[in-house]
């Protein structure tokens, strides 16, 4: 399922337009955005919980050519889902 498939599966659900169901995703989206921007953890109870996590600088090598190279540091976004959404997916 991509964005598209997940607005028009929303303004079917909930019986509003795609255009209202456009917004309300990417107001969602926006919301969990700027939360993580902000280092806050998003806890959707029942789904599950998206975190920040910062990774630090470390060394590596390229495949291709063996040349040791400097991986810098970097921040990711780590999920990990909800008990209701692990019992609905098994």
């Amino acid at each position: 399922m991509n964005k598209l498939d997940l607005i028009a599966a929303v303004a079917q659900e909930t019986d509003i337009s795609k255009a209202k169901a456009t917004e309300v995703v990417e107001a969602v989206f926006g919301a969990i955005e700027k939360s993580l921007k902000q280092k806050e953890e998003v806890r959707l109870v029942g789904f599950g919980t998206f975190v920040t996590a910062a990774r630090e600088a470390s060394k590596g090598r390229n495949p291709r050519t063996g040349e040791e190279i400097d991986i810098p540091a970097s921040n990711s976004v780590r999920f990990k889902a909800g008990k209701t959404l692990k019992d609905a997916v098994n």
